[in-house]
């Protein structure tokens, strides 16, 4: 009697159907959201044009005023709009008013955006849960593409927090509070990953007591921090440049130093830092001329900076110069050239392998010589 062959889709929906929570495949990003500044995309993902992905959870966190509302409840809201992305937009400090939403080019018409005020980590858990429980219900060509902003998470109470707070009896909720973020974010990417929905939320950093580890210290624990795909540190600089670019005693600005702690598409650790002045706002462009030097693709001649293009073309100018033109550019053109020195790198270490192969042969030569000599 033959034996009846194993059948992996049928295995595969009998799975998904019996286990509540479960997804089968793959679930690689297909859509990515801005983050309004092309050095800060490139350090994400690895790419100039996107920056978080859907279907991930992205945490941006830093000190007050460091820029962390700016970029995701008002330039990633903004790009993801541009997409046709609806956003649920979670407001738990009560401070996202719609006048300041507009003027960074958020659409606060109904049909785009949800904004939702709340304290507490359950009341968000059970609205993400209402949510994906009617998405999942919808035909698949049905189903919207949504990112859930909360802003921030920090600032979202515990039952035991809102019990004490009720009861005047402030003690505490002994991790019940770390423990519930975590909770959220890992049952929010376990929901996320089949479904073109993601987070985006803010978080505050408090300064690090291990003189070891001296980077700031993310808040409501590190549970939560392992459970994302990205992690953004950000501190609060002053601007102290005019639009010209000229130093000068006064603020006009913030200098938003963005080191990247987490990401699972590019090397982590590397930082940049995002100017947002009070009049223009960010500077898309900001950030990337130093990371174009450090990289060694531009080039210190006297008092200017050379480019050598993939073709061969040679771009000089002034420090002052190296703004939005040119520097686009240098991204344009940066695919072809990174191919090109990937291939003169491979001749290099292939010409450093011939060499090496030649001495051995010459050095096997000699000694088979002397062999011979001696016999």
């Amino acid at each position: 009697m033959a034996s009846k062959s194993f059948d992996p889709t049928k295995f595969r929906n009998s799975l998904t159907k019996s286990i509540k929570g479960m997804s089968a495949g793959f679930n690689d990003p297909t859509d990515w959201i801005s983050t309004g500044n092309y050095a800060l995309n490139y350090l994400l993902s690895g790419d100039f044009r996107k920056g978080i992905p859907l279907g991930k959870v992205s945490v941006f966190a830093g000190e007050s005023g460091a820029g962390k509302s700016y970029i995701v409840s008002g330039n990633i809201v903004k790009y993801a709009q541009q997409q046709g992305i609806f956003v649920v937009l979670i407001d738990s400090e009560n401070a996202l008013d719609e006048s300041w939403l507009q003027a960074l080019g958020v659409d606060t018409a109904p049909d785009k955006i949800l904004k939702l005020n709340m304290a507490m980590i359950d009341d968000v858990a059970k609205t993400v849960s209402t949510f994906m429980s009617d998405l999942k219900d919808m035909p698949e060509e049905e189903r919207p593409k949504v990112l859930f902003v909360v802003d921030s998470l920090g600032m979202l109470m515990s039952p035991t927090e809102v019990n004490q707070f009720e009861s005047g009896d402030m003690k505490g909720d002994f991790g019940r509070k770390a423990k519930a973020l975590k909770a959220l974010v890992t049952n929010c990417v376990n929901m996320f990953g089949s479904y073109n929905v993601g987070m985006c939320v803010t978080n505050h950093t408090y300064a690090s007591q291990d003189m070891f580890d001296p980077d700031d210290k993310i808040s409501g624990g590190s549970g939560f921090v392992y459970a994302s795909s990205m992690v953004v540190a950000m501190k609060k600089l002053k601007l102290k440049t005019d639009a010209d670019g000229n130093k000068t005693s006064q603020v006009h600005g913030i200098r938003a130093a963005c080191k990247v702690m987490k990401t699972r598409y590019n090397k982590p650790f590397e930082g940049v830092q995002v100017e947002i002045p009070y009049s223009t706002g960010m500077d898309p462009y900001s950030g990337l001329f130093d990371m174009f030097e450090g990289k060694g693709l531009l080039e210190k001649v006297g008092n200017r900076y050379k480019y050598i293009t993939s073709e061969g073309d040679e771009i000089l100018e002034f420090r002052k110069r190296w703004t939005g033109e040119l520097l686009e550019r240098v991204i344009e053109d940066l695919p072809a050239k990174e191919e090109q020195l990937l291939n003169i790198a491979k001749a290099a270490e292939a010409a450093v392998r011939a060499e090496e192969e030649a001495e051995m042969l010459a050095e096997a030569a000699i000694a088979n010589e002397e062999v011979v000599e001696n016999e």
